[in-house]
């Protein structure tokens, strides 16, 4: 017998843990996972803006919980993985998308500790969270991570090399732990965005130089809005991607095409 086609409704009612999910990016992720019936848990470190985050899901019908966590530190990841499961039973769906990129340096200006600040939370951060639930779901036999790479993990971008480096390490990682987790029930994708409209690319967009340029390199001739992205982290993460596993889905307005 052919195999159920079954497409976002598959989400309904599965526990969603949305790192960095209560701004930008990851705030319209967690939206989208709740209006498709998700339990979602959103996890960051700001505390005013989880329950800010949490209390608009919440009045608009969804189901939320928040948890406070640094991704770089594995002692919390590894409380919230727990929490979750305390409150859930299960981890069906992780979403990788915590991330940061606040400097706009060349290499050779870039210090030690600005290097480790970003390797710890673009790519430590995606390791330790896909090593605690992943665990939940191995032991559950199934699950789904998304992990929110870049075109940066697959073009050069100017001054930004611990970014790049990153998100080049978070696209093969994603790779790699397909691999090992796929007869064990876990699938595990990323989403490559292009240049997203946020309040923290604000600044990028208003500059009269970076933006300007970034707007004409863009095929499409403007960044993402947060919106954008979804559909492609709900698909990654339901039952119609039943079979894939391993890929990295470019989001980007054709910025890698050319």
């Amino acid at each position: 017998m052919p195999h159920e086609l079954q497409g976002i409704d598959s989400l309904a009612g599965k526990v969603v843990i949305v790192t960095g999910g209560a701004r930008g990016l990851g705030r319209s992720i967690s939206d989208g996972f709740a209006m498709a019936g998700a339990h979602v848990v959103l996890a960051g470190r700001n505390r005013a803006t989880l329950d800010d985050a949490a209390a608009q899901i919440a009045a608009a019908g969804g189901s939320v919980l928040s948890f406070q966590a640094d991704v770089s530190s594995e002692d919390s990841v590894e409380a919230l993985c727990a929490a979750v499961v305390e409150a859930h039973g299960r981890i069906d769906v992780l979403v990788n998308n915590a991330g940061i990129n606040p400097w706009y340096k060349a290499a050779e200006d870039t210090s030690l500790e600005e290097w480790r600040q970003i390797i710890d939370t673009n790519l430590t951060g995606v390791f330790l969270a896909c090593k605690h639930a992943g665990r939940v779901m191995i032991a559950a036999g199934e699950g789904a991570i998304v992990n929110i790479s870049s075109v940066a993990g697959r073009v050069g971008l100017a001054k930004t090399t611990a970014y790049c480096a990153a998100k080049g390490g978070v696209e093969l990682l994603t790779r790699q732990l397909a691999l090992d987790w796929a007869r064990k029930g876990v699938r595990v994708n990323a989403i490559a965005p292009g240049y997203v409209q946020t309040d923290l690319t604000e600044g990028l967009l208003a500059h009269p130089v970076l933006g300007k340029r970034i707007v004409e390199r863009a095929p499409m001739g403007r960044f993402a809005q947060p919106s954008e992205l979804v559909g492609a982290c709900l698909f990654l993460a339901s039952s119609a991607a039943s079979y894939v596993t391993g890929q990295s889905l470019a989001v980007d307005g054709g910025w890698t095409a050319a």
